[in-house]
């Protein structure tokens, strides 16, 4: 497929990428006929390949309708994000929605993706984030400067999902990583090891979890499938991923408010293949 430069992440998602997707091209494969991205966010990666067929998942389910919104019903989307103002109020009381699960959950695909979009348009650095009950706790950003209904990119973005073969899977990773043929390639981005607990907007990831992960990466080596994970280079995922081709990279990941978080851990790269 013709790549669109216009077709790129919709929203900024808390724990996603930090590293540009250009200054990873050298370390993909040169070639990707089928692609896969268990943890998908606000799928940087995949917008930066646009391959022709693509296997995707994460555990929100929010985050996936929304794309799946985007794809099938844009134009009814950029009608509803037209209709939201850039204003304090208004966005308290868009943010409040979700403290009705019930009242919520009678919103429209259209209405729940345009307030997914909205809100991360309008918060403080424009980071979608949750808390451990699920509900969007971001405050509001006071930018003065801010494009809600991005009609071109929308429809770009609809144009890609539509036009490419995607498979959307909703919970666990391990979703998408079933029925995987050997000539597939995925890219892992799940929440970094800091030595702690670490989460995805409202999720937990400790280091259990990334253990799990690593059989996982350990059982794709042995079906023959290339893999590439990113992370950090603390201890624990040396020694978990040793064997592997590990990259470091010298990009700095900032925290939740946009500020650097000096001394981490360089983030690296894991790969099955050279």
């Amino acid at each position: 497929m013709r790549k669109n430069p216009l077709a790129a992440p919709v929203i900024k998602w808390f724990g996603g990428k930090q590293t540009p997707p250009e200054e990873l091209s050298p370390l993909f494969p040169k070639r990707i006929t089928s692609y896969c991205e268990p943890f998908l966010g606000n799928g940087a990666v995949l917008f930066w390949l646009q391959p022709a067929s693509a296997c995707l998942c994460d555990i929100n389910p929010g985050l996936i309708e929304m794309y799946e919104t985007v794809r099938d019903q844009a134009e009814e989307l950029i009608a509803a994000l037209e209709r939201h103002p850039n204003l304090e109020n208004h966005y308290r009381l868009v943010r409040n929605w979700d403290r009705d699960k019930r009242q919520y959950g009678k919103l429209s695909c259209v209405q729940r993706a345009a307030r997914m979009i909205y809100l991360s348009r309008t918060c403080y650095n424009g980071l979608y984030r949750v808390n451990a009950a699920g509900e969007f706790d971001t405050p509001f950003g006071h930018y003065r400067r801010v494009v809600i209904a991005d009609a071109p990119a929308l429809r770009a973005v609809s144009a890609y999902l539509s036009q490419a073969e995607i498979t959307f899977f909703t919970g666990d990773y391990t979703k998408a990583l079933t029925g995987l043929s050997r000539n597939a390639f995925v890219y892992f981005d799940p929440p970094y090891d800091t030595g702690a607990a670490g989460s995805r907007n409202g999720q937990s990831f400790d280091r259990s979890e990334h253990i799990r992960l690593r059989r996982s990466c350990d059982e794709l080596n042995r079906r023959g499938i290339r893999f590439m994970l990113s992370g950090t280079a603390t201890d624990f995922m040396i020694k978990q991923y040793a064997g592997y081709n590990i990259t470091p990279l010298k990009a700095k990941r900032p925290r939740a408010a946009g500020t650097t978080v000096h001394g981490a851990p360089p983030e690296i790269i894991i790969r099955n293949y050279g």
